[in-house]
């Protein structure tokens, strides 16, 4: 069957798209929540990016390579250090996995499965349900949807074995493959991947086409370079880390969202409500403070939790509610 940009292959909601003479990519169309993409550059011992959410779809995605590659890769890449594009890294064992440093070192918390595998079994069990939707309805939701199509068992985190610092070229059979550093945008070790023989950029999730863009750890300003420095280089075709395959319009059409999503955000800011949200003492300007313990997981340190925040007089001082550990379990126990 052809597909606009050459041959696809379709395994159940998963398709492999020939983008140009060398460079696959593997499309997970249903684009919901870790539903990743992931490459293949077809030369030089094989090139696989990025490995997806769970082993089910990882192997999946190795058949569909496998029907232009026999062989395993001899290299893996990873975009940036999310477990939905790195929870298949350890079916390919003995092969060079190749990935910023910084997302290399953050991928042993970021990437961590147990958080997860603890999610989806508690989202699982009526009781544990029960308090997620009391506590947590959003994570609720989000372990409801993921146990529609993934399963997080038996993931063992493989880490990058090759680290880099801003630039990195791999020399597959004559055609060079840039990678290019542009952290922090989406995540701290984000990573494209060029091949300007083939006319092709891998943009891991610093691009998300047709689907709400996520961003943990960068800036807008950072972000935008990003996608400037994206548009510069004049690929042909664009592999997104979510969504279908595009052109540079795909780029400069989620550059227009986030100029979009920047200037309402800081108009909204600098307006301020109208009045005071708050039922009981409404009219009254109040001050947020952000909840949570800031010594739990990193996920939390960076921006707290949403569903602990509480209120507080305009002149307080204090912008957190909180807590921090300063003993042990053990110790206490003595």
């Amino acid at each position: 069957m052809e597909g606009e940009n050459g041959r696809y292959w379709e395994i159940e909601t998963m398709k492999m798209e020939q983008v140009s003479p060398n460079c696959f990519a593997v499309l997970n169309e249903k684009n919901l929540v870790c539903d990743a993409n992931s490459g293949l550059i077809n030369l030089g011992g094989g090139v696989v990016i990025d490995t997806q959410s769970d082993l089910a779809h990882a192997r999946q995605m190795i058949e569909l390579f496998g029907k232009v590659w026999r062989a395993k890769p001899t290299r893996v890449i990873n975009t940036h250090e999310d477990a939905d594009h790195v929870w298949g890294n350890q079916l390919f064992e003995g092969a060079e996995i190749i990935a910023h440093r910084t997302a290399a070192e953050r991928m042993k918390h970021v990437a961590d499965p147990k958080e997860t595998q603890a999610l989806l079994k508690a989202a699982g069990s009526f009781l544990p349900s029960l308090l997620l939707r009391v506590l947590h309805p959003g994570a609720l939701a989000i372990a409801r949807q993921l146990l529609q199509d993934y399963n997080f068992d038996g993931i063992t985190l493989a880490l990058p074995t090759t680290v880099f610092d801003e630039r990195h070229v791999l020399n597959l059979d004559g055609t060079e493959v840039h990678l290019i550093f542009v952290g922090p945008c989406h995540q701290a070790g984000d990573t494209i991947i060029h091949v300007p023989k083939e006319g092709v950029l891998f943009a891991g999730d610093v691009l998300f086409r047709l689907c709400t863009p996520m961003g943990w750890t960068g800036t807008y300003a950072k972000w935008l370079k990003t996608l400037d420095l994206m548009i510069s280089l004049k690929p042909n075709v664009v592999v997104p880390g979510h969504g279908p395959v595009c052109g540079i319009e795909g780029i400069t059409e989620m550059k227009a969202y986030l100029e979009y999503l920047r200037n309402e955000s800081r108009r909204c800011f600098d307006q301020g409500p109208p009045s005071s949200f708050d039922p009981s003492e409404p009219g009254e300007k109040k001050r947020v403070h952000r909840g949570g313990s800031f010594r739990c997981t990193e996920q939390y340190c960076s921006r707290y939790m949403v569903g602990t925040r509480g209120k507080g007089e305009v002149s307080t001082g204090t912008n957190h509610l909180g807590f921090r550990l300063v003993k042990s379990v053990s110790a206490v126990s003595r």
